[in-house]
């Protein structure tokens, strides 16, 4: 259905992409991984036509249309919230646009040419295109009362949820998106999840969210070596084949036909527990057509992200009694919150409005004083903070060494050669660690905030989206040291794997009472009771 061909991608002496060939056919989900800069954007809008490559083209199949997630938020704000989710359907919205503007001037001789435009708009659907986009909008959260605002009177977050209707709508026979479940709270991740693992057509979709890419993926496209390597099956089967593989790589005295029954046991087990997904029988029957030699380890360096702490805790961690806060705006996030944190809780906090999580850390860290109650840290406990937002901690123009020696405790610790290792750790090597720490990008800023924390060595870890800016490696990384951290935990995140394999409470702020569970994330989200007792919560359902 879409194929590229002979594609080549330089920007002065680096060469991105070398003569790729790689072809998508129908039914299947791909999932384009990569590291950072590996160029997963550009290759997604390479396949869209609004990036073209140094050499080779891109071919899709003819009378084939394809649906691109928007990631210009401000495209469409002279449209109302319902006629841009029709516009997702280019060739439906012309037809439509000029039916109305010939009935605007409507004459014998034009009659004839609306009759021909009003065959062809039902044969495309048309007269459902409104009641469609509808169901589309109201399935991603948005609310009919918004369908017919204007789109630049709607917020950031509900700008994202109708230009994803947009990509959706119309059933288009290629869709491309580039990390769609961005600004998405949980439901409606699963909704598009459910979506996805259903639909008949070709998806080629970018995302940092390993849930998302094994719920929805039958496929992995993995740039690596400025190659495109074309894998079956998903995330989880791509990352523990290429760490087999990398493993056996290392053991040079292994015998070959030993290594080729490993590898082989591993994608038996692997069809084995694939009877689960959704896309099971298809799937299964890829994994029995994989060839030992289709396997590959990656050239992916995953950072070495260890929490130690400088002591162990006592009993008494964080004591919050009848505490309230409210937004500037003057909506009351979370009310009479009452609170006991245990020795080694492992806390997922979740809230519907990201403001009340990120209040809560504020206030608990002294940044912020509550609207009413009190906390008390145990004496024994010492905390690291990692806020959604870091700007405030890189405005001054110095390198990375001497940015992390601020936090250096002893001599011992600020010499350089003990800095360097936590950068190195994090993946600042040599020259790397000397860049000015006002020139990073996201993901490098979150990394050297790891580095703050693991130099800190406290017994309690608050972290609000933590995996913001970062790559599937770090990620990876991160996720896997919370799992084996011994102190206290409490973060927010909207990465779902993230929230099952660390969690073992949930705590949900909401503006009439604080809903508090030891679970893992899984059962409370999927317990149709405290789904009930959720909707009663929220004040303005979302």
């Amino acid at each position: 259905m879409l194929s590229v061909s002979n594609l080549s991608v330089q920007f002065g002496k680096r060469i991105l992409f070398d003569d790729v060939n790689v072809s998508f056919t129908q039914g299947n989900c791909y999932g384009v991984i990569g590291a950072n800069g590996a160029g997963k954007s550009t290759f997604l809008k390479i396949l869209s036509g609004s990036v073209d490559p140094t050499s080779g083209h891109v071919h899709l199949e003819h009378g084939k249309r394809m649906s691109v997630l928007e990631q210009n938020h401000n495209a469409h704000d002279d449209h109302t919230v319902l006629e841009t989710v029709v516009i997702g359907n280019k060739p439906l919205y012309k037809i439509k646009k000029e039916i109305d503007a010939l009935y605007a001037d409507y004459s014998d001789e034009n009659a004839d040419r609306i009759g021909e435009l009003q065959v062809a708009f039902e044969e495309m659907n048309g007269w459902n295109a409104d009641s469609d986009a509808a169901a589309l909008l109201s399935n991603l959260g948005i609310r009919e009362e918004y369908h017919f605002t204007q789109m630049s009177d709607l917020d950031a977050k509900l700008k994202v949820r109708v230009l994803l209707a947009q990509a959706l709508f119309g059933t288009p026979d290629v869709l491309v998106m580039d990390e769609p479940t961005n600004d998405l709270d949980y439901e409606t991740i699963e909704w598009l999840e459910n979506f996805l693992g259903n639909y008949e057509n070709t998806v080629i979709v970018v995302s940092h969210d390993r849930h998302f890419l094994d719920a929805v993926c039958t496929h992995v496209v993995d740039i690596d070596f400025s190659k495109l390597n074309l894998y079956s099956g998903n995330y989880t089967f791509w990352y523990e084949s290429s760490q087999l593989a990398a493993r056996q790589r290392a053991q040079q005295n292994k015998k070959a036909e030993e290594k080729a029954k490993e590898l082989q046991e591993f994608i038996l087990r692997f069809s084995a527990n694939v009877a689960k997904s959704k896309q099971a029988t298809s799937r299964k029957k890829m994994l029995e057509k994989l060839k030992i030699e289709d396997i590959k380890p990656s050239s992916r360096r995953y950072p070495a992200i260890i929490f130690d702490r400088e002591r162990e805790a006592g009993d008494q961690i964080l004591h919050i009694e009848g505490m309230s806060a409210i937004s500037e705006d003057g909506t009351l996030l979370f009310d009479n919150l009452n609170l006991n944190l245990a020795k080694g809780d492992k806390v997922a906090l979740l809230s519907r409005d990201s403001r009340a999580t990120s209040a809560l850390y504020e206030i608990i860290n002294g940044n912020r004083k509550p609207d009413s109650g009190k906390f008390q840290w145990g004496v024994t406990t010492t905390q690291s903070y990692l806020p959604a937002d870091n700007a405030s901690f890189f405005t001054e123009n110095i390198n990375l060494v001497d940015w992390l020696r601020q936090w250096a405790k002893t001599e011992e610790e600020k010499e350089e050669v003990y800095i360097r290792g936590f950068l190195g750790k994090m993946l600042f090597s040599g020259e790397e660690a000397l860049k000015k720490c006002t020139v990073l990008s996201g993901g490098e800023k979150v990394r050297c905030m790891l580095s703050r924390m693991m130099l800190l060595r406290a017994n309690v870890l608050m972290l609000d989206e933590p995996t913001n800016h970062l790559d599937l490696e770090s990620i990876t990384a991160f996720n896997n040291s919370l799992k084996n951290f011994k102190g206290t935990v409490m973060f927010t995140t909207h990465d779902h794997q993230f929230a099952q394999t660390v969690a073992s409470r949930i705590v949900e702020l909401t503006p009439k009472q604080t809903i508090d569970r030891y679970s893992s994330f899984d059962d409370y989200m999927s317990d149709k009771s405290i789904r009930e007792q959720r909707e009663k919560m929220y004040s303005v359902p979302v």
